[in-house]
């Protein structure tokens, strides 16, 4: 697995992985989300469950809002779901009729059920996710091997890492986050802007090329229409004649935001990584996550608070760090005031305008819920997991087909 430059470690290192395939077919990786709560069948919002296939969650969003007539934020979502999958999820549409959004029809995209309720959905009003996953290239003597792995990661939890998906396809988006932080708005823009990737389209190329040189009109009339936001902030500086301090002001929040998410993600993993062979074990000064109420708290006797921690009740825990996170004491607390010394940082530096990056607390394990083993040609898994957890990490230690890499 692959995520912002990192090579991380494996929980269950000393265990053989199966190798293997994820994903030659959409099919082969189905997510289908577990409730909160039912809709109530009454109310102005429309919840509609949709099964999509090949498309993320914002291109989803997308193009019902343009089906619609609508703005894309009308529409609520509890979490983004992969592109390369069939994944069902509910989306919420303000002051629609429910016979309008039944008739929708998209080739990628299909209306499974459409009921009444009160609230727009929001990112966490999820209970979490189920998952079936088809490894290809494997044979059935591989199962044996997977459930071994299954079985410590039932016992010990799942390592909590951010997965790829966070650091997006140029893998840079920590690294925006952090020049966000920094307020570096001239690097900032060289990173988002310019700098072409071999692995993208030869076009983008040519276009970021252009950022380089700062010939910002022919990169303007280069960039291509569906990197919108990318496309207002070129626009933006063309505009003010070159002036780079207005590209902070006019990127939108959403952007910002998970740029900066990415970069609390980033100090995580690697604060998780020093920690990973003793994830299910507390440390005196510890921030225990407290799972069923997701809460926190200081621990000051660890020997007194592992029976909890063995029975999953809480876990050790990271920071995401912002302006109010609570950050562990003794040991653990020198390692996370470290990691931002290393940066050179400080949480009052986490205040971005426009943004409201309070911080929080990750537990460094998550729990695999109902796991399954069969065979269907090809390795089949099933699991459940809480909201925010990576079903790519539990299939990470199973195959380890390469470097568990996060970049």
């Amino acid at each position: 697995m692959n995520s912002a430059g990192m090579n991380l470690p494996y929980l269950t290192a000393d265990l053989p992985g199966i190798g293997g395939k994820l994903k030659h077919y959409p099919e082969d990786f189905f997510v289908e989300e577990v409730p909160l709560y039912q809709a109530s069948g009454e109310g102005q919002h429309i919840y509609a469950e949709i099964e999509k296939v090949g498309l993320s969650t914002y291109a989803a969003i997308k193009m019902i809002a343009q089906a619609l007539k609508i703005s894309p934020g009308t529409i609520g979502y509890t979490g983004l779901k992969d592109a390369q999958a069939v994944t069902r999820q509910m989306l919420s549409i303000e002051k629609v009729a429910p016979e309008t959004v039944k008739e929708l029809s998209f080739p990628q995209i299909k209306i499974l059920s459409v009921r009444n309720h009160t609230n727009k959905l929001k990112p966490g009003h999820l209970a979490g996710n189920r998952f079936v996953i088809r490894v290809r290239e494997v044979g059935q003597e591989t199962v044996p091997a997977a459930e071994a792995v299954l079985d410590v990661l039932t016992k010990r939890g799942v390592p909590n890492f951010f997965g790829e998906q966070r650091f997006g396809n140029r893998n840079n988006t920590h690294r925006l986050g952090e020049l966000l932080v920094r307020k570096n708005v001239a690097e900032f823009v060289a990173e988002y802007l310019g700098r072409p990737q071999a692995h993208e389209a030869l076009h983008i190329q040519a276009a970021r090329r252009l950022i380089d040189e700062q010939r910002w009109a022919e990169a303007l009339a280069q960039w291509p229409g569906k990197l919108s936001d990318e496309r207002q902030v070129i626009a933006a500086i063309h505009k003010a004649e070159g002036q780079l301090d207005i590209a902070f002001r006019v990127l939108n929040k959403r952007a910002k935001s998970l740029f900066v998410a990415a970069f609390q993600a980033y100090l995580f993993n690697i604060l998780l990584s020093e920690r990973l062979d003793r994830l299910d074990q507390l440390e005196h000064g510890d921030v225990a996550y407290i799972h069923q109420k997701r809460a926190s708290f200081i621990v000051q006797d660890a020997a007194v608070e592992q029976p909890r921690a063995d029975a999953f009740e809480i876990s050790p825990s990271g920071p995401l760090f912002g302006l109010k996170t609570l950050l562990a004491e003794g040991e653990p607390g020198r390692r996370e005031r470290a990691i931002l010394a290393e940066h050179h940082l400080l949480p009052e530096d986490f205040r971005v305008p426009g943004l409201k990056i309070q911080g929080a607390r990750r537990p460094y394990r998550f729990r695999l819920n109902d796991p399954r083993i069969w065979w269907d040609d090809g390795l089949m898994i099933s699991f459940e997991l809480q909201p925010g957890a990576y079903a790519t990490t539990v299939m990470a230690e199973i195959m380890k087909n390469e470097l568990h890499q996060l970049s």
